[in-house]
């Protein structure tokens, strides 16, 4: 069995994305990993190409501003990452520039992959996810944060990143999935608040058809108000990752949000109270085929 992962990553050090600490953290259970590395402001190559030159493979890309609307260049990119790993890998890791795999995980992972190998209906396997907010210490509650998503596919290329790359599809139809007893730490919306305005401003440029200048104005003398923005917060009571201790020691800005706000339309908070009640999410968006 040969695995390959792959992510693709563009001003990581300007809008200050844990990449390094997201493609650490699977490349033990990877042979290689392919970075679609998009034409940037600082120094992001420089950093991808430092973590591990022997296993990284670069493809410098230059995103397309034609694809600035529902983030449709995010999946043209992970494309490029994709096509660029060679056909003798079996299985391929996805792994975004914000998301980092737990050590605790990595044999659960591989067994998986090893269990499923040769099981050809099985496309990909799916794993829980637990999203950060504000700090390392709370995440979010609601069902406003998806639960599941596909990180590993096989390497197949009729398999394409669907919509914003945040799923993938196979000629157009859902992945037959297996769940992996194991989750994604997703740490998008844990950065200072003002890197985080200008995250949130650029990632706007390629959802709303903005211009890149534009939302660079919109961003500028700015912070992001993470107290005005959550639905409902819980307290994290885990351990993170090895890769992100010392990230986490860094963390520079203080953040203590109210555990009892829930802010919601009515029919939102009436599924979130019987989910809380029963654990089920009703009517809940499933870009997959689960199987046994």
């Amino acid at each position: 069995m040969k695995v390959c992962g792959f992510t693709f990553i563009r001003n990581a050090v300007k809008f200050d994305f844990p990449i390094v600490e997201a493609i650490t953290s699977v490349l033990p259970l990877c042979d290689r990993f392919v970075v679609a590395v998009g034409r940037s402001e600082d120094e992001t190559r420089d950093l991808i190409e430092n973590i591990d030159p022997v296993k990284i493979t670069i493809v410098d890309t230059v995103w397309d501003e034609n694809l600035n609307e529902g983030g449709r260049v995010y999946a043209d990119e992970t494309n490029k990452a994709l096509d660029a790993i060679p056909n003798e890998y079996n299985w391929c890791f996805y792994i975004q520039g914000d998301e980092v795999l737990h050590e605790k995980y990595l044999p659960a992972v591989r067994c998986a992959m090893e269990e499923n190998l040769d099981r050809s209906e099985v496309d990909g396997l799916l794993f829980d996810y637990r999203h950060f907010y504000g700090s390392y210490d709370y995440v979010g509650d609601c069902r406003h944060w998806y639960r599941k998503e596909i990180r590993v596919i096989r390497n197949d290329k009729s398999i394409r990143s669907y919509k914003d790359a945040q799923g993938f599809r196979k000629a157009g139809e859902k992945l037959k999935v297996v769940q992996v007893a194991a989750e994604i730490f997703h740490y998008g919306w844990v950065r200072h608040p003002r890197y985080m305005q200008q995250k949130v401003e650029a990632v706007k440029a390629f959802y709303d058809g903005i211009s890149d200048e534009a939302a660079k104005q919109k961003a500028v003398e700015r912070e992001f108000n993470y107290s005005a923005e959550y639905d409902a917060l819980a307290k994290f009571t885990g351990s993170h990752p090895k890769t992100m201790e010392e990230r986490i020691k860094r963390l520079n800005w203080d953040f203590q949000p109210d555990l009892n706000k829930v802010n919601m339309k009515l029919k939102y908070r009436l599924l979130y109270w019987i989910e809380k009640r029963t654990g089920v999410r009703l009517f809940e968006y499933r870009n997959y085929e689960l199987m046994d």
